[in-house]
């Protein structure tokens, strides 16, 4: 799958550039994200994103963190991956 421009936001940036823990937490989610483990979703939503992976639409998974849910995005045209808090949004 590509991947695009992987991009943290501010938020996100500067939680990990804090905590270390907190940077390990997201490599390790972009990890299984990679791997096509969409994290804490529904089964509906984890099977979008499977078919979403074939068709060239957008990708959300959802991790659970020591600062809260991050989520991923990879745009549907692939030209940007996004790890951010859902406030960020």
């Amino acid at each position: 799958m590509e991947y695009g421009r992987i991009l943290a936001t501010r938020g996100v940036a500067d939680e990990m550039e804090g905590s270390p823990e907190f940077a390990r937490e997201v490599a390790a989610a972009f990890n299984r994200y990679q791997s096509k483990d969409w994290g804490d979703l529904s089964q509906v939503d984890k099977e979008l994103n499977d078919l979403a992976v074939k068709t060239g639409e957008r990708i959300l998974a959802a991790y659970e963190t020591s600062k809260g849910k991050i989520w991923i995005i990879t745009e549907w045209d692939r030209s940007a991956t996004t790890i951010l808090f859902p406030i960020e949004y």
